[in-house]
């Protein structure tokens, strides 16, 4: 029995890293995918896909910052897929930056795609759930909690993430809507840009620092062994007990207690 068998999925962020490992693996669990994107066309992990697996998947290019772009994204979806049973909200940039030398313009960017279309996106799905239930898992990141120095306008979007999840998951409670955050460190095209801006001495060091922060073999972890299986589980019938929860994908590193 596939676990996630005539489900409906909008997912975001869903051409690269993450957002695209959640889709196949979604697809390969048997449900019905809208997979958003902006700028990036969807990689080469949809060709590992089966012709019946990948013709759960739709795509379709949305700005999720831009209100009415996602609002009409959301109704095209629904009536693509005849429904929906839920959202990934993978969406998000994390560019680097000194604290004192961020621009406005840097971290409002930052705010819009990581903050604004987290809401943005969250309400739009609201309507169409509210009758019968879903699930809604965002992407927030240890650095909402830790910080991260270097980063510091995307750890300060990914912890207004958690504090928005933490007040949707008590307010929709009541409507059997599941609201989540997930806190992944898991080896992206991201990760690989934010090493590609690293000097050799700095990358040393990072590594050296990651083979101590995570216990679990010393490194970011695998899209589609380490990560995607969980995000099946979230999204399926066994996770309707759990909400307002931030689940740490990371190999150990956060353990939030």
């Amino acid at each position: 029995m596939l676990p996630l068998k005539e489900k409906k999925f909008i997912i975001t962020g869903a051409a690269t890293g993450m957002g695209a490992a959640t889709a196949v693996a979604y697809a390969r669990a048997g449900a019905q995918v809208v997979a958003w994107y902006r700028n990036r066309t969807p990689d080469a992990a949809f060709d590992t896909l089966s012709g019946e697996e990948r013709a759960r998947i739709a795509f379709a290019r949305h700005d999720v910052a831009d209100k009415a772009d996602v609002d009409e994204g959301v109704a095209e979806a629904v009536r693509t897929m005849g429904g929906l049973d839920g959202l990934v909200n993978a969406a998000g940039i994390a560019p680097s930056s000194p604290a004192a030398a961020i621009s406005l313009d840097a971290y409002e960017e930052v705010m819009a795609i990581n903050v604004r279309g987290t809401i943005l996106t969250n309400q739009a799905v609201f309507p169409h759930l509210k009758e019968r239930g879903g699930r809604i898992l965002n992407f927030a990141s240890a650095t909402g909690v830790t910080g991260y120095p270097g980063k510091a306008h995307y750890a300060t979007s990914k912890g207004a993430v958690l504090a928005w999840m933490r007040s949707i998951a008590r307010e929709w409670a009541p409507f059997r809507i599941t609201v989540n955050a997930i806190a992944p460190a898991i080896w992206t095209p991201m990760y690989d840009k934010t090493r590609s801006e690293m000097t050799p001495e700095q990358l040393a060091r990072h590594d050296a620092q990651m083979a101590v922060n995570v216990p679990l073999g010393g490194k970011l972890g695998d899209a589609e062994k380490d990560f995607a299986p969980m995000m099946v589980f979230l999204a399926g019938d066994g996770a309707g007990f759990l909400t307002g929860q931030t689940y740490c994908i990371d190999g150990g590193i956060l353990m939030l207690s």
